[in-house]
């Protein structure tokens, strides 16, 4: 109310209930040169993990789309995020990366992958949350992560062993957004 800047390292939103994307959205999250959130996922929450999404820097999600969320148990899934989570973080620490996001390559990569998956099951053909179906205008696809919780950890540990592949890290500033930008655009 006052007005003052207050610095902050984290700012963390509870927002309500849209299944896996609705908190996301109505928190008007902006990414590089102002993208919203909203624009980026017109057609569907693309994202790699379920955890980062690209042309949005250092923006992590908890139980979010294409992650196990409400397939998993709620409590170990969190918990899975925020341990890999916090190993990212302290990866960029120890090789002076600042900023961190997925190549669009890798986000489409899990994206399609989940959908393959998803495809597989009855979820496409019913009208439920887990497709968006509740939401009016909401895209219909499948959400939640779809290959089971122990999968789901060991590809997110693989991302980890081999050196985080399909995230690229820079540091801040302008040479960061020309970084990323140019790379968004040649995958």
């Amino acid at each position: 109310e006052s007005g003052a800047h207050i610095p902050l390292d984290v700012i963390v939103y509870a927002t309500g209930f849209d299944a896996l994307t609705g908190a996301v959205c109505r928190v008007d999250v902006r990414g590089i040169d102002g993208v919203g959130i909203n624009d980026k996922w017109r057609d569907g929450p693309l994202n790699f993990l379920g955890l980062t999404v690209s042309g949005f820097p250092n923006f992590y999600m908890i139980t979010g789309p294409g992650s196990p969320s409400v397939l998993a148990n709620m409590l170990p899934a969190i918990e899975q995020h925020v341990d890999y989570i916090t190993d990212l973080v302290k990866h960029m620490r120890d090789t002076g990366a600042q900023v961190v996001m997925p190549t669009e390559a890798a986000e489409r990569e899990w994206t399609d992958m989940n959908t393959a998956m998803g495809n597989m099951t009855l979820f496409p053909k019913a009208n439920s949350w887990y497709m968006g179906a509740n939401v009016p205008g909401k895209p219909r696809m499948i959400l939640p992560f779809m290959g089971g919780f122990k999968t789901y950890i060991d590809m997110c540990d693989e991302v980890a062993a081999n050196g985080y592949t399909g995230l690229t890290f820079g540091s801040a500033g302008e040479e960061m957004e020309t970084k990323f930008v140019k790379q968004d655009s040649s995958s």
